[in-house]
Formats: structure tokens, sequence, C-alpha cells
């Protein structure tokens, strides 16, 4: 895929939401790799010099040599921090940079040149290490970037070409071989194989693929020969378009971000004022060595850079989005990673959430002798001439079972009410109870016992009597239970919205265990029951299919949708969408939500605790420029980075 393609030009950004308050350092905009840069090199030869320059300082007497050197470290490791600090001051707006600035010619003004240049020096690592928390953080929207081959191989007039992707229109059939990316979204027209998905959906175990079905760029074909038709150019695949709603997730700040960014703003000048005054009081007023107070007013100037504090959320925030689309979760922005962690209740919708939102045959029992699998084999046969979807699963039981429907004559729909046919000569009747109400069939007690667990019966019988039941339901998926008891160990309720019947759901609710069900409702009494919910606890989320779930997905704190692979509508709606049917992202979803703003916490506390120390000790002289900007600025910036970049490794 063309990697320009997908940056975020600068005329486009925000630069209000894209760039730190304080640095004026773009934490979201993709740069080559940390070891390519031309910094790296600036930086390596700068740290030369300043050591060199030191040994000449401390054990030869060519004092002029060594604040020579030191002046060539500034010009070398600061010459765009003094860049940006001219333009600054032509703009009269005092950003960090002037700071950084002032410091070291006012420490080189007192004769501390080694202490200046020390000051640019150690800055420009911190800025070196922010854009490398950056990039580290990004790095699976980078593997994202180039997982989709740049070209193609198109079927054209009895033979293959080989294609860029951006020159492929829909409707054009490609080849994809065994091993091979697919380089498009597209629909399977020939062919079988297992593709794996991982990269779109999180999804380890490799999905099956035939005639009809979706594949998505950047997945992998692992088995065998597809053809298949394009349904999305280039710049519109699911790929891309996860990759540019991460990207734009990430501007977008949270309510603790711009929290830090106002506190930050007040912070800085209030410090910057504090060493003015250390600096003028005593020197002015009191009559001290002002070149004293002006070394501890320096030294306050470079612990005023609040640039840590300023990264600690957005660092985190960055970290937590990414994390989360390599395990197949999009988030759509940092709010609502900080509102997840709130979160007191979930209301799941039924089909398709909770359920596999299909119909499967859960129980046969033969009657008056007849053997699970003839009734199996009888009603398949019947319902092989339908089209209900009560046929297809007792077809796919029987196609698993490796039963055959036998030939039938005589075939006849009753409608409304069920199936009539003649096998070898008899006739069999498949049907609701109405049907055999009207046969004078007695209906065996197995039928309402099914009904009262909220599944769908069929009876099968002859024209004398019963010969069997098959119970179908729409399956809880394998996961529902676990993701229900484990929100439940989190003291988050739980609760159930459907448009079934209250038996239906009842059944339901107790083999699932949430807290509490709300049955037959419509979509707008749904939007109402996620309203009464968000005043009752405080912060909701909902989670639903992404479509027809939509009003109640925006009435709640946070709407989550599910198997949105395929959905360009869920896609663009949720504000979390899970692109695999797998509800245990749920867990991993809060698990990740409050790690992330623990680690916010502590590195916004950490901060705080270490720049407020820090300040308390400059006054009376107890620290240097040396500790103030290697441990005030560098060493705690590094620190919070560390810590943020820990969230790229958290695992579903």
């Amino acid at each position: 895929m063309d990697r320009i393609k997908l940056h975020i030009e600068p005329n486009t950004c925000n630069r209000d939401e894209t760039t730190c308050s304080c640095c004026a350092a773009d934490m979201f905009v993709e740069k080559p790799p940390f070891w390519k840069r031309r910094k790296l090199i600036t930086g390596g030869a700068a740290g030369l010099l300043m050591v060199a320059a030191l040994i000449i300082n401390v054990f030869t007497s060519l004092d002029i040599a060594a604040q020579f050197m030191y002046v060539i470290v500034v010009a070398v490791a600061g010459k765009e921090i003094l860049l940006k600090a001219f333009r600054s001051a032509l703009k009269r707006r005092l950003d960090m940079n002037c700071l950084m600035s002032l410091a070291a010619f006012g420490a080189f003004f007192i004769g501390h040149g080694e202490e200046g240049a020390a000051v640019i020096f150690l800055f420009f690592i911190a800025e070196s290490l922010e854009e490398y928390a950056a990039d580290k953080a990004k790095q699976s929207i980078s593997q994202l970037l180039s997982l989709a081959p740049e070209t193609a191989k198109v079927k054209r007039g009895g033979g293959e070409i080989e294609m860029h992707t951006h020159e492929i229109n829909v409707g054009d059939i490609i080849v994809i071989r065994p091993g091979e990316k697919v380089p498009l979204d597209a629909k399977v027209v020939n062919g079988h194989s297992y593709v794996n998905e991982a990269p779109i959906t999180g999804e380890s175990v490799p999905a099956e693929k035939a005639g009809g079905d979706r594949v998505y760029a950047g997945t992998l074909n692992e088995e065998g020969y597809l053809e298949a038709e394009v349904t999305k150019k280039a710049d519109d695949t699911v790929l891309s378009r996860i990759v540019k709603l991460v990207e734009e997730a990430e501007r977008k700040k949270s309510k603790t971000e711009k929290f830090i960014d106002k506190f930050a703003r007040i912070y800085t000048p209030a410090v910057i004022s504090l060493a003015f005054a250390a600096f003028l009081i005593p020197t002015f007023i009191l009559g001290l060595p002002w070149d004293v107070w002006l070394y501890r007013a320096l030294v306050l100037l470079v612990i005023s850079c609040p640039c840590a504090l300023a990264i600690s959320t957005p660092v985190a925030m960055v970290s937590a989005i990414t994390c989360a689309a390599r395990h197949g979760v999009l988030i759509k922005g940092a709010t609502f990673i900080e509102e997840l962690s709130k979160i007191k209740a979930f209301a799941f919708d039924k089909t398709g959430t909770l359920t596999k939102g299909r119909l499967e045959v859960t129980d046969i029992i033969g009657l008056n002798g007849n053997s699970p699998e003839s009734v199996l084999a009888i009603a398949a046969s019947l319902e092989s001439r339908s089209g209900h979807p009560i046929a297809k699963a007792i077809l796919n039981k029987a196609a698993g079972e490796g039963t055959n429907p036998k030939e039938i004559t005589s075939f006849k729909s009753i409608q409304g009410k069920g199936l009539r046919a003649e096998i070898n000569g008899t006739v069999y009747y498949a049907g609701a109870k109405n049907l055999f109400d009207e046969l004078s069939i007695k209906v065996p007690d197995e039928l309402s016992r099914f009904e009262s667990e909220g599944k769908t019966s069929i009876l099968i019988s002859n024209e004398d009597a019963g010969v069997g039941i098959i119970a179908l339901g729409d399956k809880i998926r394998d996961k529902t239970p676990a993701t229900i008891s484990d929100l439940k160990k989190l003291h988050i309720r739980t609760e159930m919205l459907t448009g079934d019947n209250k038996e239906v759901a009842a059944a339901l609710a107790k083999m699932t265990g949430v807290d509490e069900y709300y049955a037959e409702l419509l979509p707008e009494d749904k939007v109402i029951v996620v309203e009464k919910l968000a005043r009752r606890f405080g912060s909701v989320a909902m989670v639903g299919d992404g479509v027809n779930d939509a009003p109640s997905l925006a009435a709640a704190n946070v709407g989550i949708a599910m198997g949105t692979a395929g959905s360009d509508v869920a896609i663009e709606t949720a504000d979390i969408a899970l692109m695999h049917d797998d509800l245990s992202k749920i867990d991993y979803l809060i698990h990740l939500s409050k790690k992330t703003m623990r680690i916010v916490k502590q590195n916004i506390m950490v901060s705080i605790i270490i720049k407020g120390s820090l300040t308390v000790l400059a006054i009376p002289g107890f620290i240097n420029l040396w500790i103030a900007v290697g441990i005030g600025d560098m060493g705690l910036s590094l620190a919070v980075i560390l810590n943020a970049i820990r969230l790229t490794r958290v695992r579903d």
C-alpha cells in the first residue's frame, strides 16, 4: 500500500489537537524509524563533543577551548531549539524552547558554560525521546500500513496481469494464491481456502472462505487458490479505514488530556513568574549576590518545563489505542478509553451479541420408538424444499451428522403451520403445535417444556402419532457466560435487551447469568432503557450489532459494535468496534482502559511530585542545572514514556 497516501498532511492537521502545548512537538505524525533519523547522528556527535569538553575542562587548564566546545555543542544539538525559540519570540509566545534557550545563555553569561551546554543537550535528548515514544506507540499502525501488498494479479483477456492496487477498479477479478496476502477487499467467486484475518479481526484461527464470502486487504491466504471480485478501491478498504480512523482517534483528546493542557498553561507561567521573582527580589530588594540568584532563577526556568507532564497522558492513550487495533478492537478516541474505565453497567443486545444470531438445532427427541437419527432424517427430507430459517438450521444439522435427506413426493406447504410430504408412501408432517391440533394428533408434553425454555419446537408426525420433536434456539456464544461472570467480578452490572418474548428472555438470562433482562422491546424502547440505566448507574456501555442497535448505541456513554469487519456503517458510527464476533474482547477492553487510566494517573502524580520537589529545592540552591534538566526534564520524560509504552504489550 502506498504509505504516503495514508499520511495526514500538515495542512489538514488541527494543530491545537496534535501538538504538545508546551514544546510544539507533533506527537502523532508518523516519522522514519528512529535509528535512521538525522537526530540520532546529531545527538551522537553532540554527546561526544560534550564528553570531550568536560574532559578538557576538568583535566586541563585549557578553559577557553572547553568553553568553545560547549558553544559547538549548543550549535549542534540546539540548532532547531534555538530556531523554534526565535520564531516563538517573534510571535510573542513563550514556549519551552525559549525557556531552555534563556537558561542556556544565562548559564554561559555567569560562567557556567558546561551547564548551559548540558541544558540544551539534555533537552535535545528529551525531545528525541518524545518522538521515539510516539513512534513506539504507533508501531501497530505502521505494521498495518505495510500489510497490504502494493500490486495484485488481475484476470484480463484470458490471462493474468500484475497491476498496482490503486489502478484496480471495483468489479475486477483478482487472483490470490496460497501464501499470498489479499491486496484489496473482495468477494470470493471461485475457489476454497482458509484466510488468516488476525490483522483485521484479531482472531488467530483462520477463517474458511468459499464462493460468496468476503476477504479483506492485508489478510493472508494460507492454503487454497482464490479468485475474488474487488468490492472496494485501495483507499477505501477496511484496512485503510482502520488506519485512518485510528490516526484520527489518536488526535482526539480525552478529558484528562484537556485538563493537563489547561494545568500546564497555568503551571508554566506561574513557575516562570516565580523564577523572575527569585532573581529580582533577593537581588534588588534584599541586596543579595545577583549571580547566585540568577543561577537559581535559571534552574527554576528549566524546572518549569512541563513537557513530561504534557506527554504523560497522550503517550499512554496512543499506546492503548494502537494496542487495541492490533487485537482487532477499533477505539474511536481517547475519550472512550477514559469513559470505559468508569462504566458501572453493561447493556447487551441479545440477538447477534450474547447469541450467535442464527437458529441452531439444540435437541432431538424420538417418540413412539423412533430414534433421534430417524427423526432428523425425516425432518431434513421434509424441510429440503423449504427456504425458511428453520429449514436451513435442520438441514445444516443433518449435514453435520452425515444424514442425507430422503426422496419425497406430494410435497405441500401449509401456510403458517408447517409442511406435508410422502416418504416411501408414508405421509409425514412437520410443523408447529397448531397444525397437530387440527390433525387431532396428541401433542407431547416435551413440546411445552421446550417452549418454556424459550426454544422453537417442531413436531414430526405421521398421520397417526408423533414421530419426534426437534427443538431449535439461537445458541448463546461460547464465551458469553464467562464474559458476564468476569464483568460481575469487577462489580459491573449486566443487563440484557431484547425484542423477544419474556419466556425466551428469561431462559437466556438464566443461561448467561445477566443480572436483569428487558423483553419485547422495540428499537426506541431500547433507547429509553439505556437512558434509564445511565441515570441509575451514572455510566453505561451498550453492546450491539452496530446497525440495528444504532440508536441505543448512541444513547450510551460508550457504544460498542460487534463483528463489524464487513460493516461500514458500524465502523463509522460505533465508539468502539470489535472487528470479530468475540465477546471476550469486552473483558480485554475493560482491562486495557483501567490499566491505561492507572498509568495516566501514575505519570501525572510522578510528574507533579518531582517537579514540585525540585521547585522547592531550587530556591535555597540545593540543586543545579544538571539535576534540573537531567532529572526534572529528560529523566522524567523518559520515566513517563517507559511507563506508558507498557500498554503496547497488554494482551487479551
